[in-house]
């Protein structure tokens, strides 16, 4: 225990260093950033697939608790299946036992960023980036509901329509799909 008399935050090793990722649902990063309005803030919650850059489920919420990154990383899974490792900064959210248990639960390795290492989780910096400068940085929303619907739009841009050089300009769909192991791959 801590002299706070609360216990401490389980944190997991980070097992990104060193490993080629070279296909989809390999690893899936999340993270999550601040989104400024004209009155206030919400928060931005992503699911990225790391290989391919793909933004597989997000959340726009109020608050910062470990519900919003449960209800996404659980979003991403009703859709994609599960990744070999999810990998995540060391945010209160993601210690919480709320998400953990529904990572480790799945049969997935959490992997988590040393202390102050942004370039552990780069690809989700990216996209964050992205997202600010070419979608919220253009706009002062005027609530949350349009902040969710102009960032949901982006981000559906984001990955049917903007190619990347580094997938040789596939969008992060594209190569989402075309990185997918095949049947026989998996077997």
């Amino acid at each position: 225990m801590s002299p706070t008399g609360h216990q401490p935050a389980k944190v997991y090793p980070y097992l990104l260093r060193n490993l080629a990722i070279t296909r989809a649902n390999q690893v899936w990063a999340l993270d999550t950033t601040y989104i400024p309005m004209a009155r206030g803030f919400v928060y931005l919650t992503a699911v990225v697939d790391v290989a391919s850059r793909a933004v597989l489920a997000h959340k726009v919420a109020i608050t910062l608790e470990s519900c919003h990154a449960r209800e996404v990383i659980e979003q991403a899974f009703a859709r994609h299946g599960a990744p070999e490792i999810v990998n995540t900064d060391q945010g209160s959210q993601f210690t919480a036992d709320e998400f953990a248990d529904a990572v480790l639960d799945r049969g997935c390795k959490l992997s988590m960023d040393g202390r102050g290492a942004w370039r552990d989780n780069v690809f989700v910096e990216r996209l964050w980036r992205s997202v600010k400068y070419g979608c919220v940085y253009l706009k002062a929303y005027d609530g949350v509901s349009a902040a969710r619907v102009d960032i949901g739009r982006y981000i559906d841009w984001f990955n049917t329509h903007r190619g990347h050089s580094s997938l040789d300009d596939l969008t992060p769909l594209e190569a989402y799909l075309n990185l997918l192991p095949t049947n026989q791959e998996a077997a």
